[in-house]
């Protein structure tokens, strides 16, 4: 599998949005309209492409909903921060 490239980091601020420079003595384009109305696409997927339910066990997610209503539910910052780094590592490998 190739590498991620994410390309070079860019500052955080503002979207730029630039807007177009109408010249003054041109005429706005004119947009012509038509009675006919185009049929509708339609498209055909197969069933081979289709991913089917997803394969969630609906037993663990009560179990872990209840644990977090009851505030019992066990958060290890440490745990989380491993994972984070982990994950990072993960898309920054040449593997």
């Amino acid at each position: 599998m190739p590498p991620i490239e994410i390309g070079p980091m860019r500052p955080v601020g503002a979207v730029q949005v630039k807007t177009p420079v109408l010249e003054t003595n041109t005429a706005p384009a004119k947009v012509e309209t038509s009675a006919k109305a185009l049929p509708a696409a339609t498209v055909e997927t197969s069933d081979a492409v289709k991913a089917g339910p997803a394969p969630v066990d609906a037993e663990r997610v009560a179990q872990i909903r209840h644990a977090i209503q009851n505030g019992t539910y066990p958060v290890l910052p440490t745990k989380i921060a491993d994972a984070m780094i982990a994950a990072g590592l993960l898309l920054r490998s040449a593997n």
